[in-house]
C-alpha cells in the first residue's frame, strides 16, 4: 500500500552510491528491491542495455553528481524541465530520474510476467537528453511538511462526513504494515538524507495511503453525485500536495548538497 516510486529507489540509492556513501552491491540491491531485473538502454557509449552498476559508474563519468525525481501527472509536470519528448515519455511512465550535472534523464518500463503470486518484474531505464532546467513545481522540504500537514487536516474531515475515511479490516490491514514498516526504519531513503527528508517521506506516505484507501472503498456513504463530487474535490488536491512532499523528499540530499 505504501507508495515507493522506483524513481524515488533509483535516486535515493543513486545519490548515496555517487556521494561514496554505499557499495555499488548495495546501491543496485536496494534499487531492485523486490523486482527481478533493472537494465539501462540508451546510455551514451553504450550499444544495449546494461546492469545498474555499470550504468551508474557511467552517469558519474559524464558528469551526473545527483539524482532527482519526478512525479508527474497530466497538467502537473511535477519535476520535470524538459525537452517535451522526455515529459511525454516520463508523463506515460508516472515518472522519472534526472540527473544533476548532466542532461540526461532516466524513464522506467516496466514488464510483469506470470500468474498472481508469481508474477517477473523486469524493468529497463530509457536514458533520453533531458533540458537542463530547474524543475517544475518542486517545494522545499519545509514547505512540503506544511502542505501536507494542512491537507492531512482538511481531508479527513471531508472525507469522514462523507464516511469514505479510512475504516474496516483492509483499511486495518494497511494502517498495521504502515506503522509496522514506520517502526522498523525507513529503508526508502538511503545514507545521505537529512531526517527531516525521512520524516516527511513517512508522512507523505501515509498520506496517500489514507487517499488510496479512500478510493478503495468504493463511494462508502457517498452516495448522491454531489456527494461523490464533493469526494474528488477533496483527494486531488491532497494526491498533489502527496506527490509534491515525495518528491521533495527524494531530491533533499541533491539540494542539502548544492546548499552545503
Amino acid at each position: 500500500m505504501l507508495f515507493e516510486p522506483r524513481s524515488g529507489r533509483l535516486a535515493a540509492w543513486g545519490n548515496a552510491l555517487l556521494a561514496g556513501l554505499v557499495s555499488p552491491d548495495e546501491a543496485v540491491s536496494s534499487i531492485v528491491g523486490e523486482d527481478a531485473t533493472h537494465r539501462v538502454a540508451g546510455l551514451p557509449g553504450e550499444e544495449g542495455p546494461v546492469g545498474l552498476s555499470l550504468a551508474l559508474g557511467r552517469l558519474r563519468a559524464l558528469g551526473a553528481a545527483g539524482l532527482r525525481v519526478a512525479l508527474p501527472a497530466p497538467g502537473h509536470p511535477l519535476g520535470l524541465s524538459g525537452p517535451p519528448e522526455f515529459n511525454a515519455r516520463a508523463l506515460e511512465a508516472e515518472e522519472a530520474v534526472v540527473c544533476v550535472g548532466a542532461a540526461l534523464g532516466l524513464v522506467p518500463e516496466v514488464t510483469e510476467v506470470g500468474p498472481a503470486g508469481d508474477v517477473h518484474v523486469s524493468v529497463v531505464w530509457h536514458c533520453l537528453p533531458v533540458r537542463e532546467a530547474p524543475p517544475a513545481d518542486v517545494p522545499s522540504l519545509g514547505e512540503a511538511e506544511r502542505e501536507l500537514a494542512e491537507a492531512l487536516r482538511e481531508a479527513t474531515t471531508v472525507l469522514t462526513r462523507l464516511d469514505v475515511a479510512a475504516s474496516g479490516p483492509v483499511a486495518e490491514a494497511a494502517l498495521s504494515a504502515y506503522r509496522a514498516r514506520a517502526e522498523a526504519g525507513r529503508e526508502a531513503l538511503a545514507p545521505g538524507y537529512p531526517a527531516r527528508a525521512v520524516r516527511v517521506l513517512a508522512l507523505a506516505q501515509r498520506v496517500d495511503l489514507m487517499v488510496s484507501l479512500a478510493y478503495e472503498r468504493g463511494h462508502g456513504g457517498a452516495v448522491a453525485a454531489s456527494e461523490m463530487a464533493a469526494r474528488a474535490e477533496a483527494l486531488r488536491p491532497v494526491e498533489r500536495v502527496a506527490r509534491r512532499a515525495l518528491v521533495a523528499a527524494y531530491n533533499a540530499a541533491v539540494e542539502e548538497r548544492e546548499r552545503g
